[in-house]
């Protein structure tokens, strides 16, 4: 499906259907478009929207993930959004996080896939080999269970962004924000029903994140896919959404 771009008043987002709110949150390297089958699937009984994080638009000085959860706050004050389920992935799911601990209030429950907060094992600290495509290549594919996955056009994207100077940079930094700021502490915090949906083979964030995140919240639940990686909306879209619709029906 063709994904229908909103912006108003410097924020760019994906609003589509109508009911009860879903706000998805794409991670570091992503983009809307990662959303897209998890769209098609609920946009018939929901209202999703997916606002497009400024990683690449705030000031170095302020480039981390405090920052982007406080852009995440102006933007649902803007959106006038209340007792909405909050959705995210990778860098996604710790911007959700850092909301949820200051906003339980707004939040109906979160849904966390491959999230970071606990631990993460990204690009880490630089791209040694950014000129070189085929590392880049490898990069992105280890983000998935089967490489296929990874697709030309999207490893064109992060090859395009890693070797743009001014992105690498913010990149690096909000990659070091997030390992910097682990939620161990604030997750017992959180009393929000949380549903954990996770990649049987991520090796970014490892089933023994899952593992841990479920210890550490309340109010959680688990569930896996299998032969699948980082990013089980795009890779297993079908299974993905299934098990979301599945947390919803006894939330919503």
């Amino acid at each position: 499906m063709e994904l229908t771009i909103k912006e108003d008043k410097g924020y760019k987002y994906i609003d589509e259907g109508e009911g009860q709110v879903l706000l998805l949150l794409h991670g570091l390297m992503g983009a809307l478009s990662n959303w897209e089958e998890t769209v098609g699937e609920l946009k018939g009984e929901y209202r999703v929207i997916i606002p497009m994080l400024p990683i690449y638009d705030m000031p170095i000085i302020s480039t981390g993930v405090k920052s982007l959860s406080k852009w995440l706050e102006k933007f649902v004050n803007h959106m006038n959004l209340r007792d909405f389920v909050l959705v995210g992935n990778s860098l996604g799911g710790h911007i959700a996080l850092m909301y949820v601990v200051e906003h339980q209030d707004k939040i109906k429950a979160l849904v966390l896939a491959g999230s970071s907060g606990l631990y993460e094992n990204s690009f880490g600290g630089s791209f040694p080999r950014r000129e070189s495509y085929d590392f880049i290549k490898e990069r992105v594919e280890f983000t998935f269970y089967d490489p296929k996955t990874a697709t030309k056009e999207l490893v064109d994207e992060v090859f395009a962004t890693v070797n743009n100077k001014e992105r690498v940079i913010k990149t690096i930094a909000m990659a070091k924000s997030a390992i910097r700021h682990n939620m161990a502490k604030e997750l017992p915090g959180i009393h929000v029903r949380v549903g954990l949906i996770w990649g049987k083979n991520d090796k970014i964030t490892p089933p023994d994140v899952a593992e841990e995140f479920l210890a550490l919240l309340p109010n959680a639940e688990l569930t896996w896919i299998d032969q699948c990686g980082h990013a089980p909306m795009m890779e297993q879209p079908q299974e993905f959404n299934q098990q979301l619709r599945a947390f919803l029906d006894k939330i919503v």
